[in-house]
């Protein structure tokens, strides 16, 4: 298959409540959608998941479009495309921009889906009809109202609870939280909020059976993961330091962390992922599918990767009412008893929703192959 158009566009969406974290607070979900074409007629989407700021990773929505524009798309317009796989060495020669990447390389995986009239999970390798999902909860104004939200998010049925920590949000936090919810399966995520000074504040987390600590010291750092993790009972789970399947291994093979959370945009794609996947299945890691605040496209995404074996952890794939009062995708995606059905239906499962697309751009450019 050949690409020969690809639409750019920026979409601001508002976020239906405010999610605070150790980087800031989000109001509105800013990102990049891409619309795939190729010469055969097929459309894919695509959904880039970098911040506006550069506090997860060095990307951002600007510097995303830059790459795209001057770099990634002129590489594949008009490329013979066999198997998604192909966009991977395509892009080899460029260094990192690994969320830009993964949005061209999510929508050819839809449009090779498409092309094999086959469901998004089928071709990945996924075999389940459903997938366990758990809810992100940012930092809330109180202790109380913090426990108000979980206990809100328990009741709907959620399998999981993963609750923002900070220095001085931590502690007393999930103590309160664990009194409050003693059964309840809970983790907590520090995104890279601490440094091995805090150590004595850490390991006393231990105390309240939490599933994992995730990401607690530098978000570029498996090194003193690994002293670490050597004084904690509770499993550490690296978000931020896994970039690749080279990063995995290392980690794996210091000792780093007892989890991975695999993010296709962080990782540069599917294929990326897929390969992590695989290798923490034969080091017996459990991964699970974290989430970047994604509108309905990178949540279809998500959720076909979750369908994949290893993936044996609630994930991050909350439903589309969670974050949105409206998502650009139909239907949206539904929670039903802390499980989400895998679509059955060719290609992601779910139809953009046109109008709610336009509603939400704020700028598109279209790049045609001349």
């Amino acid at each position: 298959m050949k690409i020969n158009k690809i639409i750019v566009r920026h979409l601001k969406m508002p976020m239906k409540h405010p999610f605070t974290t150790s980087f800031g607070t989000i109001n509105d979900k800013s990102f990049l959608l891409l619309e795939v074409h190729t010469e055969e007629g097929i459309v894919g989407f695509g959904e880039c998941v970098a911040f506006e700021a550069p506090w997860y990773t060095e990307e951002t929505v600007k510097t995303c479009w830059h790459m795209l524009e001057d770099f990634l798309i002129p590489i594949i317009l008009q490329k013979d495309i066999s198997h998604p796989n192909d966009v991977t060495k395509l892009f080899e020669s460029i260094r990192k921009n690994k969320m830009a990447k993964a949005s061209i390389e999510g929508a050819v995986w839809d449009i090779y889906a498409i092309a094999s009239n086959q469901p998004l999970a089928k071709v990945l390798g996924g075999t389940k009809e459903k997938i366990d999902v758990g809810i992100s909860l940012g930092i809330q104004p109180t202790i109380e109202k913090q426990i108000e939200v979980v206990g809100k998010y328990i009741a709907e049925g959620y399998k999981r609870i993963k609750v923002k920590i900070k220095p001085g949000w931590d502690v007393e936090v999930i103590k309160k939280l664990r009194e409050t919810f003693p059964d309840v399966p809970m983790m907590a995520d520090a995104n890279s909020a601490y440094t091995l000074k805090d150590i004595d504040i850490l390991k006393q987390l231990d105390e309240f059976n939490l599933m994992m600590i995730e990401q607690p010291l530098a978000y570029d750092d498996i090194v003193d993961h690994a002293t670490l993790q050597k004084q904690l009972q509770t499993p550490i789970c690296l978000d931020e330091s896994i970039l690749s399947l080279e990063d995995a291994r290392k980690a794996i093979e210091l000792g780093s962390c007892g989890i991975i959370n695999i993010k296709i945009g962080r990782v540069g794609g599917i294929s990326e992922a897929i390969k992590i996947h695989d290798y923490c299945k034969s080091k017996g890691i459990p991964v699970w599918c974290g989430g970047m605040l994604e509108a309905g496209i990178g949540r279809a995404h998500n959720i076909a990767l979750t369908s994949l074996s290893n993936f044996v952890l609630p994930g991050d794939t909350a439903g589309s009412s969670h974050y949105f009062e409206e998502d650009i995708i139909q239907p949206e995606v539904v929670v039903e008893d802390g499980t989400i059905r895998v679509p059955q239906t060719v290609g992601i499962g779910y139809e953009p929703n046109r109008k709610a697309i336009e509603k939400y751009t704020v700028s598109s450019k279209t790049y045609n192959y001349i």
